[in-house]
Formats: structure tokens, C-alpha cells, sequence
């Protein structure tokens, strides 16, 4: 039975593969009478696959070394300009033969030795060389070569005529099926790229051990004297003035303003604390296969649905918890502070690649599929949650009464205040995951294969531990300043490390990149904002669920009136 290869047409940045997709019939090569397109999945169609089967027929362990013809065209003048634009904005193509990808250029740039581009001699490829290994009856690896000798020349709007042919050799080889996918592994796991992964988790480590030293000095040479002193000496207690944290506790459990908004927003940070954990555990149980596309895009879209019960009932149960009312509102800003902005971003990047014939617009079916998901499985996930949180209703835990009247926060230096703050908050974090982010982006906005989940498992849980510290830090620094109103300043410094991320997009797309184009900017933008809102929900909720422990530990060790 012959085999087909799924073909799809990128535009590729030379130095980071960062790329947008283009059907393969979009260029003019030879078009079947009877196109047949290949059924996707969600994932596929997410991950902006749209695959063909191919002119070229690859049957088991038949060899073709004689070259063979595809077809036979005669290319228009405008036919000939299509394809010099591809080939100068090197225009590539990705092929999958039996899940296994392979790429190879359209054409190539004839310079010879010349600086000026109107000398320059432009060539598309016409003949493929496919290379394809064989164990038992298994297919287990496939190069393809592009012949640079065998070409048609495009320099000049003329007609031109081009014959399209390839050739096909079988080889046995004696590596197991199971062990197939290895060299696509391999680029994420070779010696050297591990070597800098593990410096980077090292380098985590040295800054958590920095900050808990700085976190021990202050514990024991203030804190642990202090709070001696308030337990001990009840004389001491009674008649000495309160200064610092100290004079607060009347004041550091009055609830904050907008006290349905912090609710949402950590009912939501929650969610995607728990959307992350599950797709990096899955990652590491080996789930998210290099050749299974689409699968970590359909695993996450149907994640984030179920995880919606964590958001309700985490945002409703501490509503409660703060004495709120309007429970209804609160739980419907928790489904939409994230979400609704992703769909608004998402409806004008989906407009923009439509206006450009991108296979990364999603098709109307598509959408329908996701919204479907979303009304018949997240709303009632967020739903069922907001219940059980408003039927379980907890008290807040202070240790200390509340005063009827707010004491006055005196006026703080320049350094305290909150930008300052949070621009210190979330360079430590940041440092944590710099080395990392250069992988992930290459892997989210190239084709880089990313495997090492481990690693980005570890590299995730000491970003949580210090921005758990580092929020911690900086709220006794606020107590100790006798400034009382930590709660939305303990979230926005831990949620400040997501704009120094949506700061290193910046840095990545202009000196790391070559990504150009309305197209690629505001896809790029436009995602890595919903990206760094995300980081900012979720490390903000991680920053206030620490410091809110830390407060109540604090404050729970001294008697209080």
C-alpha cells in the first residue's frame, strides 16, 4: 500500500527558525486534479498544521534510483516572482512521512562573490533526494536532500520550464522502532546544551541560598529577639511603645480595597499554577512525544476546562473567607480576567492571518469546537467549584483583632514604594529562569525540540520557592516600615516577575531573532503578553498565598489585644 508525505510551506528566519506557515499548494508547484487533504486533530489544527498528501510515492522497500518525474509545468511570469519571494525569504518545507519530520529549502541564493542583490542568481530546487531507513517492517528514520546541481533559474520574470523529480533508497538499519525518535531528542539533551541547563539550575540555587540567608539574618537577629521580648515580658509589653511590624497588629488583617478583584485574580493564579504543575508532570511521565503534534496544545486547552473548578472555588471560598457578598460577580470576573483578554488577543491575531492566507488562522469549525469546550466544560467546571467554595465557608484565620479605625501609614521614602518594589521583586525570580527561557522560546517560536522536561520541572519549582521568598522579604520590609497595606502589594511584586519576561520578549525578538512583519510582531507581542499575564496571575497568587502564611505565623506568635 503506498505511503504519502504530508507536506506544509514556512517562511523561516535564518537564525531562529522562527516561522510563519503557508499551505504548500499556496506556491505554484504541480497541483493534482483531485487534491486530498489530511484529516488533523484539534492539536494539529492549533499548532497550525494544515498537511496535503504529497505528489511524492514513497512505497515500503521500493527503491526509485532512477529518478523519477512528478510533473512537468511551465511557470508564468508571475509563477517565476512567487517563487524568487520564497526563495529570498527562505521559504522552506516541512514533510512528514509516517509521523517523521523532514525539511528541506526551496531554492538557494547564487551570489557569486557579488555584494549587489541585482546580481544575485535565484534557483528553486527540482529534484529530492529521500533517504529512508527501514527495521524489520518499520519505518525508522528519513533524510531528505535537496540536488543543489539540478535547479531552474528564476532570476527573470519569464516564463520558464521546470521539470519537478526525486529519487527514494531504502536502507536496513538495526535500531528499534522504540528508539526512533532519539535524534530528534537529542538537540535539547547533547552534552554541552545539558551542561548550560544544569549551570542555570545551579545558578537557581545560589540565588534561593541568597535569599534565604538574607531571610535568616533578619529571622534571627530581629524577628526572634522581638517577638522573645512580646512573648516574654509581659511588663515590657504593657508599658514600652510599639514600633515597626509590631504597631500593626490592629491594622495588618484589615481587608483590602477591591477585595472581589484580588479574589478573582487569585482564583485564576490557582488555576494556572495547576494547569502548569499537570503539564510538566505529563511532560516528565513522558506523555508529550516529539512526534505526537498537537498533543501538548489539545492536553492544555483541555487541562485549563477542568482546572476551571480550581479557580471557582479557590476565588469564592476566599471571597468568603473576606466577608464578601456578591459572590456571583466574583465568580464571573475569576472566568474572564484571564480568558476574555486571551480571546480579544486571539480574535485580532486570527484576523491577521486570514488578511495574510496563514494556515495559522483557525478555521470557523475550530473555534466553534473551542468555545463548545469551553460553555460545556469549563463554565460548568467553574460553576460546580464557585458551589462547593460558597458551601464551604471558612473563617479567616487572624490571630490578631482588627481596630474599627485604619491607622494612618506614614510617609515612605522613594525606594518603598510600590514600582520600586516590584521592580526589585522580580529581578530575583527572573534571574532564576534567564538561562531557560532562551530554550523555551526557541522551542515555542522555532522548531527546536524541547524533551528535557525534568529540568524545566526543577528550573519551575525553584522559581516558585523564591518568588515565595522574595515576597516574603519584602513584605516584612513594608510591615517593618509600618506600612499595613500588604495584600495588593504582596501580589503585585510576586506577579512582577511576568513583566520582566514580557521585558526579555523585547530583547529576544530584536537581538535574538530575526522575525520581521506586521504578521510575526503581533503574533509574537500579542501571544507573549497573554504569555507574561499569565506569569503575572500565577506567581502573583504564589507571592500572596506566602506572604498571607508568613503574616499570619508573624503575627500569630505575639499576644495580641
Amino acid at each position: 500500500m503506498p505511503l504519502h508525505i504530508s507536506i506544509k510551506v514556512e517562511k523561516k528566519c535564518l537564525s531562529m527558525q522562527t516561522s510563519e506557515t503557508y499551505s504548500y499548494y499556496d506556491l505554484p508547484f504541480c497541483r493534482p486534479d483531485n487534491l486530498e487533504k489530511k484529516k488533523e486533530s484539534l492539536g494539529e489544527v492549533l499548532n497550525g498544521d494544515r498537511l496535503t498528501f504529497a505528489p511524492y510515492k514513497l512505497e515500503f522497500l521500493a527503491d526509485k534510483k532512477d529518478a523519477k518525474v512528478v510533473c512537468k509545468k511551465r511557470l508564468t511570469k508571475e509563477e517565476v516572482a512567487q517563487f524568487r519571494t520564497a526563495v529570498t525569504l527562505d521559504y522552506y518545507i516541512q514533510m512528514y512521512y509516517d509521523d517523521l519530520p523532514i525539511w528541506a529549502f526551496i531554492g538557494k541564493i547564487d551570489k557569486e562573490g557579488s555584494y549587489d542583490p541585482n546580481e544575485f542568481k535565484y534557483h528553486i530546487y527540482t529534484m529530492f533526494h529521500f533517504e529512508i531507513f527501514y527495521h524489520k517492517d518499520r519505518v525508522i528514520e528519513i533524510n531528505l536532500r535537496a540536488d543543489p546541481y539540478v535547479t531552474a533559474n528564476v532570476t527573470i520574470d519569464e516564463e520558464v520550464d521546470v521539470e519537478f523529480l526525486y529519487t527514494v533508497v531504502w536502507k536496513a538499519t538495526n535500531t528499534p522502532f522504540e528508539k526512533r525518535m532519539d535524534k530528534y531528542k537529542m538537540s535539547s539533551s547533547l552534552p554541552h546544551h545539558l551542561e548550560i541547563h544544569w549551570f542555570s539550575i545551579m545558578n537557581s540555587c545560589v540565588t534561593i541560598f541568597i535569599v534565604m540567608s538574607c531571610l535568616g539574618t533578619i529571622y534571627m537577629r530581629v524577628l526572634r529577639r522581638d517577638i522573645y521580648k512580646l512573648a516574654q515580658d509581659e511588663e515590657f509589653s504593657d508599658n514600652q511603645e510599639e514600633t515597626g511590624w509590631k504597631s500593626l497588629h490592629g491594622d495588618v488583617f484589615r481587608y483590602p480595597k477591591c477585595n472581589y478583584l484580588l479574589s478573582s485574580a487569585l482564583g485564576c493564579g490557582t488555576q494556572l499554577l495547576a494547569v502548569v504543575v499537570a503539564i510538566l508532570s505529563l511532560g516528565v511521565l513522558g506523555v508529550f512525544q516529539p512526534y505526537d503534534r498537537g498533543v501538548l496544545h489539545t492536553g492544555l486547552i483541555i487541562i485549563y476546562a477542568i482546572t476551571s473548578a480550581i479557580a471557582g472555588f479557590s476565588a469564592v471560598s476566599f471571597y468568603h473567607q473576606l466577608e464578601g457578598s456578591n459572590w456571583l460577580r466574583t465568580l464571573l470576573l475569576t472566568g474572564g480576567i484571564f480568558s476574555c483578554p486571551l480571546f480579544l488577543t486571539f480574535l485580532f491575531l486570527n484576523t491577521v492571518a486570514i488578511k495574510y492566507g496563514s494556515t495559522a488562522a483557525l478555521p470557523l469549525g475550530t473555534i466553534v469546537v473551542i468555545l463548545l469546550l469551553w460553555v460545556l466544560l469549563a463554565l460548568p467546571s467553574l460553576l460546580l467549584g464557585a458551589l462547593s467554595g460558597k458551601r464551604i465557608r471558612s473563617e479567616f484565620q487572624a490571630p490578631c483583632h482588627t481596630t474599627k479605625c485604619p491607622r494612618e501609614v506614614p510617609p515612605q521614602r522613594w525606594y518603598r514604594s510600590i514600582i520600586m518594589q516590584m521592580a526589585l521583586a522580580g529581578i530575583l525570580p527572573f534571574a532564576v529562569i534567564y538561562i531557560e527561557l532562551y530554550y523555551i522560546f526557541a522551542s515555542v517560536w522555532g522548531h527546536r525540540i524541547y524533551t528535557i522536561y525534568g529540568i524545566l520541572f526543577v528550573v519551575f519549582i525553584l522559581l516558585l520557592i523564591t518568588t515565595a521568598l522574595v515576597s516574603v522579604a519584602m513584605t516584612y520590609f513594608q510591615l517593618a516600615a509600618e506600612d499595613h497595606e500588604w495584600w495588593w502589594r504582596s501580589f503585585l511584586c510576586g506577579g512582577s516577575t511576568g513583566l520582566y519576561l514580557f521585558g526579555y520578549s523585547f530583547y529576544y525578538y530584536f537581538l535574538r531573532s530575526d522575525m520581521s512583519g506586521f504578521m510575526q510582531t503581533s503574533f509574537f507581542f500579542g501571544y507573549m503578553a497573554c504569555v507574561s499575564y499569565g506569569v503575572f496571575l500565577m506567581l502573583g497568587t504564589v507571592g500572596f498565598r506566602s506572604c498571607l502564611l508568613f503574616v499570619r505565623l508573624l503575627y500569630g506568635s505575639i499576644k495580641c489585644e
